[in-house]
């Protein structure tokens, strides 16, 4: 709910009505977001969605289903980081993230860790991979942008370079309770952030 008062709340702006929200029909009849992310709460105007249309636009708070080839003013999303639920490795993550977003998420700042507690709190699955990496060679981590770690938020007993050489282990962030990080083999398949930065 706190998300639709921010839509009607930047729709309003310049007193501008008919914006598109980048939701869309999907096969079945499905409702989802641009970002691929399922449609878990919908606010259709009473006689919507009329079923003949596949994109959604708001006037006045409500949704109204429209063609998709219509020229409205829209809604840019800002959220920079998404949570992907596909359970995917370590590297096929970074990957996914790589050719549709930016990378894999590096969390240098308290700031950045805030953000991902907050988006992680949507994930499927126990732990969310970061673009965190051990390695080995230097005995450290290192985010895949290329920096050290410098900020920690380690659960106990992880980020240590002990045995790394057994398998090669990535970061992660758990999901629920205190969302701290975990160290897990690159192998387990998780859910994982991109950033947009």
């Amino acid at each position: 709910m706190n998300d639709m008062n921010e839509l009607k709340k930047s729709a309003n702006v310049g007193g501008v009505q008919l914006v598109w929200i980048g939701l869309q029909k999907t096969g079945c009849d499905k409702w989802q977001w641009s970002s691929g992310e399922p449609a878990l709460y919908l606010n259709w105007e009473h006689t919507q969605p009329d079923s003949r249309d596949d994109c959604v636009m708001m006037l006045n708070g409500q949704w109204y289903d429209l063609r998709c080839s219509d020229n409205r003013y829209f809604i840019c999303n800002n959220n920079k980081l998404i949570v992907i639920k596909e359970n995917l490795t370590w590297s096929e993550a970074l990957r996914y993230c790589r050719q549709n977003h930016v990378d894999l998420v590096s969390v240098h700042s308290e700031e950045i860790q805030r953000r991902v507690m907050n988006v992680v709190k949507g994930a499927s699955t126990a732990a969310v991979w970061l673009g965190l990496h051990n390695y080995c060679i230097m005995n450290m981590w290192l985010w895949v942008s290329g920096e050290m770690v410098c900020y920690h938020n380690w659960a106990p007993g992880n980020g240590t370079t002990e045995n790394c050489s057994l398998e090669n282990r990535k970061g992660a962030v758990q999901s629920g309770g205190d969302q701290r990080w975990i160290s897990l083999p690159e192998s387990h398949k998780l859910n994982f952030i991109c950033s947009r930065y």
